[in-house]
């Protein structure tokens, strides 16, 4: 017979996002903030495996998905600038028992640095 994995254990994915509508942000000014500031704090999160940031311009959502190396990690106080910057807390925070990891073939060296907000700034026309 097959051993059964202990539900709970292993790693753990949160989904979080945010309804920008009223808030008086954008996702703009989020990116701004993300370049500022908080790539650099959650490099420094004990247990975080990933984080990436995501965005939908269509429906003024702002959110991440997190990857945890486990519960524990991902129960831990994580800062709290976004909701202190939206005015809130997420509308939505689910998190997930991850089933299974793979990486693909891929030609980026790694994952850190990528992504809109990070991208070069275009200069303003003269």
């Amino acid at each position: 017979m097959s051993a059964v994995p202990v539900a709970g254990t292993g790693l753990k994915a949160a989904v979080v996002w945010w309804d920008l509508a009223g808030t008086g942000r954008t996702i703009e000014s989020l990116r701004e903030f993300l370049r500022e500031e908080a790539v650099d704090r959650f490099a420094q999160v004990e247990g975080l495996r990933l984080k990436f940031w995501i965005s939908d311009p269509a429906t003024e959502r702002w959110g991440a998905v997190l990857l945890w190396e486990s519960a524990e990690a991902a129960a831990a106080p994580l800062p709290a600038r976004a909701a202190e910057l939206i005015g809130g807390p997420p509308v939505q925070r689910t998190l997930f028992d991850v089933e299974a990891t793979v990486e693909g073939l891929h030609t980026l060296p790694g994952l850190a640095g990528h992504g809109l907000a990070l991208e070069p700034l275009e200069s303003p026309a003269p």
